[in-house]
């Protein structure tokens, strides 16, 4: 859509000629009142009309208005004074209601339409000029050329532009998506994991509240079991907030997963190794934000569900997919053997927002639970 701006100055422009052709061929034929003064006036007076429209255009007074320029500029090409032609006034009036029908065509119409207006005008300048004066057909043969290639470049741009703004939207809609699912995992992640902590730890309040009136050491006892508590909750708020901070800018996918490890340990106590292959970053940081969050929820469950002393973490690249693997001694899943990630998703298995990571960036994941003897994790992601 043409700016009111750009469409006004269409509008000036239309005024101004046919002011001048009025003025023209008044004083070249006389101001006696005959049809072809009433039909100059009467296209004067839809050109100041139309003036004060501009605001309210739509496609079909666009199409109306392109009638009746292209009519007018066959009229005037056949109603100019006699003698008005090569250099005359009448000949560069002609040429420049051409300029105008093609300038409005173009960037009011479809490409269809500007090389209907081409046709016609050549058309109207080849039957109503004389044979010996072709300067009228010349000019209307160039504009008409220039204008319907501007008007095929211009199709070109709004097609691409369309495209980039469903692009987009498409873009927009998975990052909110995206935004929804972060929030349900966080909230769920609070939930099962400080929210009830918190509960717990009101309900020992509680109970230690009642024991202080009839059995103090017994509430000595709960006190101690509660400190145990409060240590646990801090861990448990740390991995929290460490799963939600993101990623060092600037940093290799590498060195952010041996750093995210090393805190792991600190803050644990759980001894940690870690194995980082050559290879480079994934093209697309979203890649490389996913494989750290997948890591940084395979930490969190460890520390809060496994139990594990020792804990082994990999990445290395084969082929053209990075392999993520993750290693524990810890009490493992209620379930044993080894499964893929279809498997887990139709016997609904194994960490569900891991799963979903996965999935989303289709990779493939291995999960082999040992009972008593610790959960080894392999994710293959393509690159």
């Amino acid at each position: 859509m043409v700016p009111f701006r750009g469409r006004f100055s269409l509008r000036i422009a239309r005024l101004l000629l046919a002011c001048a052709c009025l003025m023209g061929y008044g004083r070249a034929v006389g101001w006696r009142f005959t049809w072809v003064i009433a039909v100059l006036i009467a296209y004067l007076v839809y050109s100041v009309g139309a003036m004060f429209e501009v605001r309210y255009d739509s496609s079909s007074r666009a199409n109306l208005g392109l009638v009746i320029d292209t009519a007018y500029f066959g009229l005037w090409t056949w109603l100019a004074p006699g003698g008005w032609t090569g250099s005359t006034p009448a000949s560069w009036l002609s040429a420049l209601d051409g300029a105008y029908l093609f300038a409005s065509a173009v960037l009011l119409q479809q490409v269809s339409r500007v090389v209907m207006v081409a046709g016609i005008t050549l058309l109207d300048s080849v039957i109503l000029t004389p044979p010996e004066e072709m300067s009228l057909v010349t000019t209307m043969l160039g504009m008409g050329s220039v204008s319907i290639a501007i008007a095929l470049y211009k199709r070109y741009l709004e097609r691409r532009m369309s495209s980039t703004l469903r692009h987009n939207v498409i873009i927009r809609s998975q990052a909110q998506g995206a935004r929804e699912a972060e929030r349900e995992r966080m909230a769920h992640d609070f939930h099962d994991g400080p929210l009830q902590s918190f509960i717990s730890f009101q309900m020992r309040l509680e109970v230690i509240k009642k024991l202080l009136a009839r059995d103090v050491e017994s509430a000595a006892g709960e006190l101690r079991q509660l400190q145990d508590l409060c240590r646990s909750q801090v861990g448990e708020l740390r991995g929290f907030v460490r799963s939600m901070r993101p990623t060092d800018e600037g940093v290799s996918l590498s060195a952010s997963l041996s750093r995210m490890v090393e805190q792991f340990q600190r803050e644990t106590g759980i001894s940690c190794t870690f194995l980082a292959g050559d290879f480079y970053d994934p093209e697309e940081i979203e890649v490389s934000l996913e494989l750290l969050q997948i890591v940084r929820e395979t930490l969190t469950n460890i520390n809060k569900h496994s139990g594990a002393s020792r804990l082994a973490v990999s990445i290395v690249k084969r082929e053209q997919r990075l392999e993520i693997s993750a290693e524990d001694n810890g009490g493992g899943f209620p379930f044993s053997g080894s499964f893929n990630l279809e498997e887990l998703e139709l016997l609904r298995l194994g960490p569900v927002s891991i799963k979903r990571r996965v999935r989303m960036l289709g990779g493939e994941m291995q999960l082999e639970s040992k009972p008593g003897r610790g959960v080894s994790l392999q994710i293959r992601i393509p690159v």
